[in-house]
């Protein structure tokens, strides 16, 4: 797992908004701001933190289903936004995505073999009868039946189109899967079967993920490194085993006081709360963006941005951060 995969340079992706008719008066979303990230082979890199802090559009713009404002993505060390149309295109057969909602990432008025059928003939995988027998092979490798080829998206349950949604994403063979919120519109008791069939899938074909959510139970079981984004920046990445024992930033320190701990003994333990006005996205706080609600602010902290600082691995983003 020592050799990276996919890493990101200053990667930024801005959102124009209004029209006023003076620049001056136009504001700007700053969705992902300068994100510099590594994923190695063979990993479970999650990525978490509170809706809306761009962790879905990261996702998109390192597969460049949307374009970056600036910065880089390499693959195997190739820029991929250099990348040609032709290049591209032959590129994305190892670059894939597994979508949030099963219910609405598969067409309702295709069958499940024309979903699973689309990107091996749009890669131009073979012959008519070598596509219908990979089609079959996939189910398989999900869990499905064969038969369940002829039957519409309707007639499945929530995890079983997901199944198929995770089917279609290993129909080119890739090597990095984004899992974007993969199993939270499904059940506790399904998502754990779609938690091991992803697992096993990883082993099996040697895949390395980019697993996004707000689930801190699902990353803690399923993770080997997470990383924590906080209004468009990363604000600390470590080891999951680091980042829920000895979290470096406040605000990772107030996401894992959150989850919640099957003991009964701890239901009336003090958890420490956020207070503050959460900053709105068109006008950042200077300095730290979190200072606004920290309350372990100093002068510093509002004026001047802190930037990753690596200890041992365990980078974090913060001017005082908890382990000083």
């Amino acid at each position: 797992m020592s050799d990276v995969l996919i890493s990101t340079a200053g990667l930024s992706k801005h959102y124009p908004v209004g029209t006023g008719f003076f620049r001056s008066q136009r504001k700007v979303i700053r969705a992902v701001d300068g994100i510099d990230l590594e994923i190695r082979e063979r990993e479970t890199f999650a990525l978490v933190g509170e809706s809306g802090c761009g962790k879905t559009t990261l996702g998109r713009v390192m597969l460049r289903l949307i374009e970056r404002t600036e910065g880089a993505v390499h693959y195997r060390g190739q820029d991929l936004h250099a990348l040609d149309e032709a290049a591209m295109r032959a590129m994305r057969k190892k670059l894939q995505i597994v979508f949030q909602d099963p219910f609405a990432s598969l067409n309702p008025r295709k069958r499940v073999k024309d979903i699973l059928a689309e990107p091996l003939r749009a890669h131009a995988y073979g012959t008519g009868a070598e596509i219908e027998e990979r089609c079959g092979e996939l189910l398989d490798m999900v869990g499905l039946r064969r038969q369940l080829l002829r039957r519409y998206p309707h007639q499945f349950s929530g995890g079983q189109r997901q199944r198929i949604g995770i089917a279609r994403a290993l129909a080119n063979n890739p090597e990095f899967v984004v899992c974007d919120e993969a199993v939270s519109a499904l059940d506790v008791s399904i998502q754990a079967q779609v938690l091991n069939l992803l697992r096993d899938l990883q082993e099996q074909l040697k895949l390395t993920y980019l697993f996004i959510t707000h689930d801190l139970s699902v990353v803690r079981q399923f993770a080997d490194r997470v990383g924590v984004m906080f209004l468009g920046r990363m604000v600390e990445v470590g080891t999951t085993e680091e980042i829920f024992a000895k979290p470096r930033h406040p605000y990772t320190m107030f996401l894992m006081s959150a989850v919640p701990r099957p003991d009964p003994h701890q239901r009336n333990r003090e958890r420490p709360l956020l207070t503050g006005d959460i900053p709105s996205p068109m006008n950042l706080p200077s300095g730290c963006r979190f200072h606004t609600r920290c309350p372990f602010a100093q002068a510093i902290c509002r004026s001047e941005e802190p930037a990753l600082s690596d200890r041992g691995g365990h980078t974090v983003a913060c001017h005082f951060p908890l382990d000083q």
